[in-house]
């Protein structure tokens, strides 16, 4: 109502009543007001707007921008915790942004408020979300805010990637990016590698590299033109990353090396720790340089803070060295460790989480119990299936082959 919006604007600026009504109101007639017993004219809302040093529209709106502003401020820094950190962070934001759903028009913080509220539908797996996606959608084309409504797009595509539909997920992203380019003049160049990015992920996780490598270096090449090193550290351990799984060495020298230069220049951690998986991957399939692999990787586990975000992978490689090492059963104890991480969705991540398997398979079969040694190495050849042809996916039905031949030899 426009007496209370009145009075709330009136409190939050420490206004007496005496105060705001000045010299063209009575106090009394501004309580009556406020109260909603007495309706303003024209001319004193004007007088009061100019007063509160707000537009007249914010008083006659049911909800006011800056109270808006206030609410996404909070639900953004809800949004941007981590969920380990603030596990009920999707409640408290759901419950901060549902008494305004219904006022939710028009302006960013609407269109923001309702992007960040389908999310949290879609996380809590809740109904209505897309609507309101949609909703969103519409909002941010027609402020032509152009990296917000790149951003709907990506998390639809996402949405079917984390399904592991990565056809549908591509599909998605490719239709998102033609609509976005149709409405929206000008793409920024972040929103450009952003879009670049991400398809350059799904073309690979369809098994289209050449389409993925396309558009990946096109992205490379477009942030050092125009000097932008936003994502080109993810770029790069793509990029890395495809080199490990195509068996392509010089590729992934390459940006690995460039993955460190990036690390260092920035000061980035996570840069700086794949450069060094990436290397210990190298040592031990590659160099089968196993101790100087295990000196690295318990220099990582050894710390707390890196241990923390990083020990599946570094779990993993210290099994994979204890089997060319032939300490099997140790190699055994680090391989259980490494257990599926929830961030695994790419083929590339999950041919990472799958290699376990195939290792623990082989070490049951040195350690002479071929049967579990055949079910384990099945196991991981049916986990490959769907994924894209890589090495690991090579090495996954190569182990089960060896595995089955021996058990026919020595019949």
């Amino acid at each position: 109502m426009l007496g209370e919006r009145i009075r709330e604007i009136r409190k939050r600026k420490k206004m007496t009543l005496e105060a705001l009504a000045g010299e063209e109101l009575t106090k009394g007639m501004l309580s009556l007001i406020e109260n909603n017993k007495a309706k303003p004219s024209m001319e004193s809302l004007a007088y009061i707007a100019k007063r509160l040093g707000v537009e007249v529209t914010e008083l006659l709106e049911e909800v006011s921008s800056l109270e808006l502003r206030e609410v996404l401020e909070k639900a953004e820094k809800l949004y941007n915790v981590k969920l380990d950190k603030s596990p009920e962070r999707y409640r408290q934001i759901a419950a901060l942004i549902e008494p305004y759903l219904e006022s939710l028009s028009n302006g960013y913080e609407s269109a923001r408020l309702l992007d960040i509220y389908s999310r949290v539908l879609y996380h809590d797996k809740k109904e209505g979300w897309r609507e309101l996606s949609d909703r969103a959608a519409i909002m941010y084309d027609e402020m032509m805010l152009t990296a917000k409504r790149a951003s709907i797009g990506i998390f639809r595509a996402i949405v079917k990637f984390q399904e592991h539909d990565y056809s549908e997920s591509l599909s998605i992203l490719l239709s998102e990016r033609t609509e976005l380019e149709a409405n929206h003049a000008y793409i920024d160049p972040m929103t450009r590698v952003d879009l670049d990015y991400n398809e350059a992920i799904l073309h690979f996780a369809v098994g289209d590299s050449d389409s993925a490598t396309c558009v990946m270096e096109s992205a490379i090449d477009f942030s050092k033109e125009h000097r932008i090193f936003y994502r080109i550290d993810d770029l790069y351990r793509l990029a890395a990353a495809h080199g490990e799984m195509t068996r392509d060495e010089k590729k992934k020298r390459h940006f690995t090396l460039k993955l460190k230069q990036y690390g260092e220049f920035a000061d980035d951690t996570f840069s700086l720790v794949f450069y060094d998986v990436f290397t210990v991957m190298s040592l031990i399939s590659e160099q089968k340089a196993y101790a100087e692999a295990l000196v690295i990787i318990d220099d990582y586990l050894s710390d707390p803070k890196l241990a923390d975000s990083f020990e599946d992978l570094f779990f993993l490689e210290k099994g994979k060295a204890f089997y060319g090492l032939k300490r099997y059963e140790e190699a055994i104890s680090y391989l259980e460790k490494a257990k599926t991480t929830k961030w695994a969705h790419h083929p590339f991540d999950l041919s990472l989480v799958y290699i376990s398997e195939v290792y623990k398979a082989l070490c049951y079969h040195e350690l002479g119990n071929r049967d579990k040694a055949l079910q384990i190495s099945l196991e991981a050849v049916e986990n490959y299936r769907p994924l894209p042809a890589s090495k690991y996916k090579d090495f996954a039905n190569e182990t089960y082959r060896i595995i089955q031949e021996s058990g026919k030899n020595s019949c």
